[in-house]
């Protein structure tokens, strides 16, 4: 069945369990991995059952699809921490934990994938800390952890692994998160273009994951034992203007660090990434929160090297580079906007007025 076609009905018989909030308990895999993920648990879990109570007590709920531990802060890191702090809830559904991770710093070499393939237990503690930083509470693995491996980057033989995301049952995958569409029952929906953003091919599944739940959670055929039919307001893909791209180019040039962080390239139009300004429909001013998403990114120190790309731009373009966040609107009605290409400044813009004390 292509990616584009929902499924039919299965039996509740078929249904997987409910995932559970953090989804530690899969990922404990021997003791010392138990003692790590059991103290994240234990802020976690007992927020599972709040989470529940308050999802329709929250007058704004967003729910973000991302591929892997630290995509969610690198691309929409600043506007959950400022959905979080107004008050919105912000459920994160993250589809791998990111096993085939290249690890950058040489003390945690020995959990790769390669070595003791113990990368995504650790990775899992990472996106804990992280979602602490940025405040989200409601942070949750599609199916529960462990349930859909890192496929790897496109073309490696890892994208064989039939416990691999890129060869997930769609099916399966998309039941998973109607299960929490239905759930949480957000007005925004937001994950990555069709292309994963840069080619991902956990990316890309995110996407046609994700696209295919929008549809499928309104739909009172699809899966009636994973909970009541709900219409999700708004699908927005994550982006980067090119212009933003391009002030990091140039940032690096004029500092005399070369372009290394940009695989050479003098000019955004070099890279297959980013889209024109034009085309950017919605802008996240989050400058309150940089300092929650740096902490954030800090969290994921498997991933992101201190001196590498992302710190970099923080330490140099900073705010204007990492808390000012870009979307497009893919489904929905688009809301009032501002400027010279008339853009959101609110994800829920156009929407109903949310209760007094909410962004």
């Amino acid at each position: 069945m292509d990616a584009t076609t929902l499924p039919p009905d299965r039996s509740p018989a078929d249904e997987p369990p409910e995932p559970v909030l953090g989804g530690v308990e899969e990922a404990l895999l021997d003791e010392q991995a138990y003692d790590v993920l059991a103290e994240a648990a234990a802020v976690v879990d007992p927020m599972e059952q709040l989470v529940d109570m308050e999802a329709l007590d929250r007058s704004r709920r967003l729910i973000l699809v991302h591929a892997h531990p630290d995509d969610e802060t690198i691309a929409t890191g600043a506007t959950m921490a400022k959905y979080a702090a107004g008050r919105a809830l912000v459920t994160l559904v993250t589809c791998t934990r990111g096993e085939e991770g290249e690890i950058v710093v040489d003390d945690l070499a020995h959990l790769s994938s390669a070595a003791h393939d113990r990368l995504g237990e650790h990775r899992v503690e990472e996106l804990a800390t992280a979602c602490e930083a940025l405040g989200v509470r409601d942070f949750r693995f599609l199916g529960g952890a462990a349930r859909f491996r890192d496929s790897g980057m496109m073309g490696m033989p890892t994208n064989d692994d039939p416990r691999c995301f890129w060869q997930a049952d769609m099916d399966e995958a998309t039941r998973d998160l109607v299960r929490i569409v239905r759930d949480v029952r957000p007005q925004v929906m937001v994950t990555y273009d069709e292309n994963g953003f840069y080619g991902h091919p956990d990316h890309i599944r995110a996407n046609q994951v994700a696209v295919r739940a929008f549809d499928a959670a309104a739909d009172p055929r699809f899966a009636p034992g994973t909970g009541e039919p709900w219409q999700v307001s708004k699908l927005y893909y994550t982006t980067f203007a090119k212009s933003f791209i391009q002030a990091g180019i140039d940032h690096f040039r004029a500092a005399g660090e070369g372009t290394d962080f940009f695989e050479g390239a003098t000019s955004a139009e070099d890279l297959g990434i980013g889209v024109p300004d034009e085309e950017v429909t919605t802008e996240i001013d989050a400058r309150g929160f940089f300092d929650a998403k740096v902490a954030a990114l800090r969290a994921h120190r498997s991933q992101v090297a201190v001196n590498g790309m992302f710190f970099a731009l923080a330490d140099g373009v900073g705010q204007q580079a990492w808390a000012l966040e870009q979307y497009i609107l893919v489904r929905g009605e688009r809301g009032p906007g501002a400027g010279p290409y008339g853009r959101e400044d609110d994800l829920f813009a156009g929407l109903a007025a949310p209760a007094h004390g909410s962004i």
